[in-house]
């Protein structure tokens, strides 16, 4: 049986074992990481921020942010224009593996949780890759998916509509990573 952040049995989620969406806990999470890379172009290795957010006992008990040299080191005009975030912002930022190393110890054990895990699992599996580093098999679920599933009346399932609509405004802080980190924490503890 699934249950939400306020042990009440959510409308639809009564799928059979079989038919579970992966992307969806079965149960409620009570502790998890939620996780946002942004990219400074199209290559999946080319995170130029990332922003965590550790949930313990449901309740939000750590954030962190760092900028990153992504690998290629460029921006194209579109990532550019949707972050904000340039060459000169991350020149002489730390590569990935010392930014993991400051995070990977706070995630150890947890799922990760994010908004479009499509996007932000295939970027931490590519930089474990690239940089030889053994990748823990993070066990991770889909806000986006999920509020599509789990809240369908919402008006639209973008990370800001949807955080909105569980009380966490994004306007101002959009494609910043520890905010868009936080706001898929916050879904999570709504929807997981």
């Amino acid at each position: 049986m699934f249950w939400n952040r306020n042990k009440q049995k959510i409308k639809g989620a009564d799928w059979p074992d079989a038919e579970w969406p992966a992307y969806i806990p079965k149960y409620h999470l009570h502790d998890f990481a939620a996780i946002d890379f942004e990219a400074a172009n199209g290559e999946i290795t080319s995170a130029c921020s990332v922003g965590v957010v550790i949930v313990r006992n449901d309740e939000i008990v750590e954030r962190f942010y760092s900028l990153i040299k992504p690998v290629p080191n460029y921006y194209d005009f579109f990532t550019t224009k949707v972050h904000h975030i340039k060459y000169k912002d991350t020149k002489d930022a730390d590569t990935f593996p010392a930014v993991w190393y400051k995070v990977a110890h706070k995630v150890k054990g947890l799922p990760m949780v994010a908004h479009g895990k499509s996007f932000d699992e295939r970027c931490l599996k590519a930089l474990h890759e690239y940089y030889h580093i053994k990748y823990p098999e993070y066990k991770f679920y889909c806000t986006h998916l999920g509020s599509e599933k789990l809240v369908p009346e919402v008006e639209n399932h973008k990370l800001q509509t949807v955080a909105l609509h569980f009380g966490y405004d994004l306007a101002k802080n959009h494609h910043n990573a520890a905010a868009d980190a936080e706001a898929c924490a916050v879904i999570a503890m709504n929807i997981f």
